[in-house]
């Protein structure tokens, strides 16, 4: 009987410890596993172009440091409050890049421009701030016109009336409805708006807005702001 005991115990002994021996070895793994790799920050789902991101549209997932690259997100506080330039695809890693917390600023290459109405020859009545917009010269020396700035879209710092308030229709304004990334109520909000467009300010790099200066300050050749449509259709 005693034999019988000991030998149970001695069983139960050995179980313990190759228990205890399995746990530190899966403790370690982990461990192991966690220096290896990084927190990113990644789309609980898919994000549309010009959304204004919150907490609970983001989180955290771990990759292999290899995965990892330099301009990825590691913190939500850097992403929260921030705007998507271009749709986020569910789960892919946030890069730098792809938001913008101040989206109608300048950015470090740049400033905002107020257009000289003398320079202007035509303005699309649909632009509202945050638009991008394509800028072309009509009447250049050799009688012709071009598209400026090699196919590149502006985008647009804001757009004033007479009145020098904000173009926009204050029952559905533009920018609330790109927040949300309503499309509908987008395209919505410019069939009725509280003015015509009387002042234009497009953010432009020094060169850029030189050679706007060069071709217009002669009072022959004239821009034309067209509204391009990547600013409601970017993402579908």
């Amino acid at each position: 009987m005693n034999r019988r005991r000991s030998l149970l115990i001695a069983v139960v002994a050995a179980v313990m410890a190759a228990m205890l021996v399995y746990g530190v070895y899966v403790l370690q793994v982990n461990q192991v596993e966690m220096q290896q790799t990084i927190p990113i920050v990644v789309p609980k789902d898919f994000i549309r172009a010009g959304v204004l991101i919150r907490e609970d549209m983001v989180e955290l997932r771990n990759v292999q440091k290899g995965s990892y690259t330099s301009g990825m997100l590691t913190s939500l506080n850097e992403i929260i409050g921030q705007e998507t330039l271009i749709p986020l695809g569910t789960k892919e890693p946030i890069l730098k890049w792809k938001v913008n917390r101040y989206h109608m600023l300048p950015n470090e290459r740049q400033a905002t421009f107020q257009m000289p109405k003398e320079y202007l020859l035509s303005v699309s009545n649909g632009i509202r701030a945050g638009d991008r917009v394509r800028v072309y010269v009509s009447g250049t020396e050799d009688g012709g016109s071009r598209r400026l700035f090699e196919e590149k879209e502006i985008t647009v710092a804001s757009v004033k009336s007479s009145a020098n308030v904000e173009v926009d229709n204050p029952k559905n304004p533009n920018l609330l409805s790109k927040v949300e990334g309503d499309k509908e109520k987008m395209y919505a909000s410019r069939l009725e708006a509280n003015g015509a467009i009387d002042q234009i300010n497009l953010n432009l790099t020094e060169n850029e807005w030189l050679e706007i200066d060069r071709l217009c300050s002669s009072k022959k050749a004239k821009l034309v702001i067209a509204f391009s449509s990547s600013s409601i259709l970017t993402g579908e």
